[in-house]
């Protein structure tokens, strides 16, 4: 099943120094890449536009690979505490440096860099490799090796082609409404208003073939309330209460999100 979230921009206002938000997108990130999410979803809600930048800035951070993060990120202040980001150890990280481990098969991700008009792709080991395909120049690319060591031949994939899980990635959007009436699958709206959610419930969706988006809601308001008159409007979505009988007044969205996912996964 391939499942993706959509988290709001404003899940960091109940957090007030930047040093408490970097770990709360530490943990969000760390709770997505355990239940393998194929793309987290962050929408605008609220006027929390430098918390949404600071949100979309380190989960982007934190999966790309170590190797790769001091030349696709320059040093800035949204990046001032990412010593205290836990590692994500998802299978793009875990690869070895050294090249005479490199087989035929063996994905990685790379750089594209230029030497003498040629074009090559770094990938983290100890020499560079001839690249021919259409990523441009500083961008990051995914690569599958043709011929393992010592030829080290690569083609551009894409990530879709990879047959296990990779890592996230992560998408902007205007606001909630636009992510639901432009997903092509089924939606599971995250409310405590909604039915209380059970394992024949969650079964259909983790046995379908159609992937599925998981909606949560703001520290301030529920996705009933963000998405206020177009709920009627919202189609092929099924609202369900993952904390029945909770005790606390709210669920905080990293609460909500380990949760949720983690009954998600035990319905497989």
């Amino acid at each position: 099943m391939k499942l993706s979230v959509a988290i709001p921009e404003s899940a960091l206002s109940d957090e007030s120094l930047k040093i408490d938000k970097t770990r709360k997108i530490s943990i969000l990130a760390r709770a997505c890449s355990i239940f393998k999410i194929d793309t987290i979803y962050v929408y605008q809600e609220g006027d929390s536009k430098q918390d949404g930048s600071l949100l979309v800035m380190i989960l982007k951070y934190l999966e790309t690979p170590q190797f790769l993060r001091r030349r696709l990120f320059p040093k800035m202040n949204d990046l001032k505490f990412a010593g205290v980001l836990q590692p994500l150890k998802i299978p793009s990280h875990i690869t070895p440096a050294n090249s005479k481990k490199i087989i035929r098969g063996d994905v990685r991700e790379g750089i594209v860099v230029s030497i003498k008009g040629k074009r090559f792709v770094d990938v983290g080991i100890n020499q560079l490799i001839q690249f021919f395909g259409k990523t441009a120049i500083g961008k990051r690319v995914t690569v599958q090796f043709k011929e393992g060591y010592p030829k080290l031949s690569v083609k551009e994939i894409d990530k879709s082609e990879i047959p296990f899980y990779w890592g996230y990635s992560v998408k902007e959007r205007a606001n909630l409404f636009s992510i639901i009436n432009e997903w092509k699958g089924n939606i599971i709206i995250t409310s405590r208003k909604g039915k209380t959610a059970t394992k024949e419930q969650v079964s259909k969706y983790t046995t379908s073939d159609q992937p599925t988006l998981v909606v949560f809601g703001s520290p301030e308001k529920g996705v009933h309330e963000i998405l206020g008159g177009k709920m009627k409007n919202v189609q092929n979505a099924k609202t369900l209460n993952f904390f029945p009988n909770q005790a606390t007044q709210t669920v905080r969205l990293e609460e909500a999100l380990l949760g949720t996912l983690a009954i998600i996964n035990w319905c497989k």
